[in-house]
């Protein structure tokens, strides 16, 4: 009730008519991958891909156009609708693709935290108007944006259900599903039902063009509150054998619709250089095993994910790149420029900042244009478009 209402209510502000033309039959069987080459609808498009949100082939042929030409795309976890401009923003400065996604702790925080999460309905309501906003957005911006959601682990998968029926509403009534793409990351649970969980959801989500990414073995360190910083060593790093399994449950299902969060050292949060003990080759060496296995042509069988890359040096992201990484979550990273954006600004502007009337140009003159949020916010906006240029020049993203 409350995702048909709060959709309901969202959808009647926005004007959906470019996408009532769509087949929904050619989105639900992601047919072979075609050329995507297209205009955008509202600004030049800055890059080989369609302007606005991608999902179904054309994020397959987004991935493999990753893989082919070695960048990442970076996702960027968003809590609120500056930040979801400022990486659309650093995108289109970037003229490169890019990944808005949510948490479930963002999802309750872009709602509002004066309204319960009871039965995780702050967190669906949340990720649904952040959703809506970026597709009503994104085109302007010029560039390719994935809708993605973080982290899903099993206790959070009323959270899920409840995206998925948002993504049936949207699907039902436009041809495409709210969201691009979501994670379940049920790593702390046995493989099997690991895998058995990611089948069942899979099912669910490829007909209707959205991927699936899956997380094998456990990202250290701590984010949005799940606190992984004792996890044993061992569970650090992924076995080919493992990623071979997720591709045999997986593949028959969707073809190249899902990705693999694979550990390989990687640890969530900052820490000083030589504190994380990166090992990429893990991930070159599972898919030299993937596709001798299976007797594959292609040298890149598995789409990887890189969590935990704050603080990873220019050379290890590129190594992981070589391995076939597609997508680098960015988080740690784009909190501190924009509260650093804020701090700066407050300094410059701190005489300006002490009360309403009054400052070093006279007793009697207004403050309003220094206090004014969009002034102090924009400032920190302007510190992620900084911040992530830095990314996707790491990232080897820029005017892909």
């Amino acid at each position: 009730l409350v995702v048909s209402v709060v959709y309901s209510l969202i959808k009647m502000a926005l004007n959906m008519n470019t996408m009532r033309g769509l087949n929904k039959k050619a989105v639900a069987s992601a047919p072979g991958r075609k050329s995507l080459v297209c205009q955008a609808v509202s600004a030049p498009p800055t890059t080989q891909f369609r302007a606005g949100v991608v999902q179904g082939p054309e994020l397959i042929e987004l991935f493999e156009h990753a893989q082919n030409k070695k960048f990442a795309i970076p996702a960027v976890n968003c809590t609120s609708s500056s930040i979801m401009n400022a990486t659309m923003e650093a995108a289109k400065e970037a003229g490169a693709p890019v990944m808005v996604q949510f948490s479930n702790g963002g999802g309750t925080f872009i709602t509002g935290k004066g309204v319960s999460n009871k039965d995780e309905q702050s967190s669906i309501a949340g990720c649904i108007a952040g959703a809506m906003h970026v597709r009503s957005l994104a085109k302007y911006y010029g560039v390719p944006v994935v809708l993605h959601t973080d982290h899903c682990s099993k206790k959070l998968l009323p959270w899920f259900d409840g995206l998925m029926d948002a993504n049936r509403e949207h699907f039902n009534s436009t041809g495409q599903a709210m969201f691009s793409s979501h994670m379940l990351d049920l790593s702390e649970e046995p493989i099997p039902e690991n895998l058995e969980i990611c089948q069942k959801y899979l099912k669910i989500m490829s007909p209707m063009g959205m991927l699936l990414e899956m997380e094998l073995g456990i990202t250290g360190g701590e984010e949005d509150g799940v606190d992984n910083s004792d996890v044993k060593q061992e569970d650090l790093y992924s076995k080919p054998e493992e990623i071979l399994e997720v591709y045999d449950a997986l593949e028959s299902i969707a073809p190249k619709g899902y990705s693999i969060a694979a550990a390989f050292g990687n640890v969530h949060g900052v820490y000083s250089p030589g504190n994380v003990q990166l090992t990429p080759k893990i991930l070159d060496a599972a898919q030299k095993y993937v596709k001798e296995k299976k007797g594959l042509s292609s040298d890149k069988p598995i789409y990887f994910v890189f969590h935990g890359g704050s603080g990873s040096s220019r050379a290890e992201i590129r190594e992981a790149i070589e391995y076939g990484v597609v997508k680098m979550n960015i988080d740690t990273d784009t909190q501190w420029a924009y509260w650093d954006g804020v701090r700066a600004y407050e300094a410059k502007n701190r005489d300006y900042l002490q009360g309403q009337i009054g400052n070093p140009e006279g007793p009697g003159k207004p403050n309003k244009n220094k206090y004014d949020p969009r002034a102090w916010m924009r400032s920190g906006e302007r510190a992620i478009v900084d911040r992530m240029q830095i990314a996707f020049e790491d990232l080897n993203c820029v005017n892909v």
